[in-house]
C-alpha cells in the first residue's frame, strides 16, 4: 500500500470525535493527512463540539477541544490529494455557504476520487450537486437535504455506514468502524493481522 493524502475540510464547532477520531487512526495507518478550515492558516486552531446522544429529540451538545490545523485553505490544491473528509457538527451548514469548498467537493468528485462524510457532512455534498442518484446516509434531520439534492436516503443504524461509488457516509461517529473501513478500502489500504 502507497500512502494516500487525505484533505479534512473542517470550521468552528465541528464534531470533535468525527475530526480527532480519523484525523488519528488514517495517520496511524500511513497516510498524510491536513486539516484545513476556509480563512485560517496552518498553526490556527477550530473549536470543536462533542455531541452525544442521550435520549432527548436530538444530539447534546458540550465544549470539545481546540484542534491545531496542520495545513492552509488558500494553499489547497485538488490535484494534490487522493481522497476528501468531512466531519460533522454544526461546521457543515456554515462551511456549505463558501463558494471555494463547495467548488473542492466539486472537484473531488469529477476526479472520482473518495469522499467520507459523516453526520451533517453529507450537508455539503448536497449543496455541492453530487448526491443526484446517489445513496447517502447522514444524521437523521439531513434525510430532506440529501433528498432534495436528488439522493436516496440511507436509514441505517447509528453504527453502519454505506458506500455508493467514491462516497462513504455514515449517521453519527457510533459509525466510526463501518464508516472509516468502507473507507479505507475506496482508497485501497489494506490491514494485516
Amino acid at each position: 500500500m502507497s500512502a494516500k493524502k487525505i484533505l479534512f475540510i473542517a470550521g468552528d464547532y465541528v464534531e470533535d470525535y468525527e475530526l480527532m477520531v480519523p484525523f488519528q487512526a488514517l495517520q496511524m495507518v500511513g497516510h498524510q493527512v491536513d486539516v484545513v478550515c476556509p480563512d485560517k492558516s496552518a498553526g490556527g486552531s477550530i473549536r470543536t463540539a462533542i455531541h452525544d446522544f442521550e435520549g432527548d429529540q436530538t444530539y447534546s451538545e458540550k465544549p470539545g477541544h481546540r484542534f491545531s490545523l496542520n495545513a492552509t485553505f488558500a494553499d489547497v490544491e485538488v490535484e494534490h490529494y487522493d481522497a476528501l473528509l468531512i466531519p460533522g457538527g454544526r461546521a457543515p451548514e456554515y462551511l456549505r455557504l463558501n463558494k471555494r469548498v463547495i467548488e473542492i467537493v466539486q472537484q473531488f468528485n469529477a476526479a472520482n476520487k473518495p469522499i467520507a462524510a459523516v453526520c451533517h457532512g453529507p450537508q455539503l455534498l448536497a449543496v455541492a450537486g453530487v448526491l443526484k442518484g446517489k445513496t447517502c446516509s447522514a444524521y437523521p434531520a439531513c434525510a430532506p437535504e440529501v433528498e432534495l439534492a436528488g439522493g436516496k436516503f440511507a436509514e441505517i443504524e447509528v453504527t453502519e455506514a454505506v458506500t455508493d461509488g467514491n462516497l462513504v457516509t455514515a449517521p453519527a461517529w457510533p459509525a466510526h468502524p463501518a464508516w472509516l473501513a468502507q473507507f479505507l478500502t475506496l482508497l485501497g489500504t489494506r490491514i494485516e493481522l
